[in-house]
């Protein structure tokens, strides 16, 4: 079965210990939480651009219909 981005668990479980080898335990966690707030905001910028897109379809949609 594939997890995220077509990897299973033991491919994450070699990268989770390959990343604590390099980056140690006390610095996983803010590396994690590092990760999980650029990925917060990607989402935040995603939608709004989708939304503004949709806008805009619907401007183009009115116009037509007029």
């Amino acid at each position: 079965m594939a997890g995220i981005f077509g990897l299973g668990v033991p491919e994450l479980v070699i990268i989770l210990i390959i990343a604590l080898i390099i980056f140690g335990p006390r610095k996983l966690p803010q590396i994690g939480e590092a990760i999980g707030k650029a990925i917060a905001g990607f989402k935040r910028s995603t939608e709004e651009v989708e939304k503004k897109v949709q806008s805009e379809f619907e401007e183009i949609e009115k116009g037509i219909k007029n």
